[in-house]
């Protein structure tokens, strides 16, 4: 069963840009890895909370991410822009959902199509 990682992460005083900007370039890394995506939310009320999210299929390939070079050279050097302990979280995905509306379709803006009743394009 697909599951999802979450780790909250509390930003240290001023560091809450430079923090969002770490993660934002750790997230892709975790494809390499399985991870079938990944997400950073950055908190409107609380500017310092930043969650990342990634899925992964199976727990073993989340496992090797977290333990491998990357993320602990992650660690190591951004260490002082967030709050420790960290403590991930494994959640067991059960229904997700997304509306994916239909792109819009070149057109005249009158519901015609171009060529449409005579017009010349």
């Amino acid at each position: 069963m697909a599951g999802i990682v979450h780790i909250p992460f509390y930003a240290t005083v001023f560091r809450g840009d430079k923090l969002e900007a770490a993660l934002a370039e750790l997230g892709p890394l975790t494809l390499r890895y399985g991870a079938t995506q990944y997400a950073v939310h950055r908190n409107r009320d609380d500017r310092y909370k930043i969650l990342f999210m990634a899925t992964f299929e199976d727990k073993g390939g989340w496992d090797r991410f977290w333990d491998g070079p990357e993320a602990r050279h992650f660690r190591a050097a951004n260490q002082s822009y967030f709050q420790v302990p960290l403590v991930y979280t494994w959640n067991d995905l059960v229904v997700e959902g997304r509306f994916e509306p239909e792109p819009a379709r070149a057109g005249l803006g009158n519901g015609r199509e171009p060529g449409e009743l005579g017009d010349v394009a």
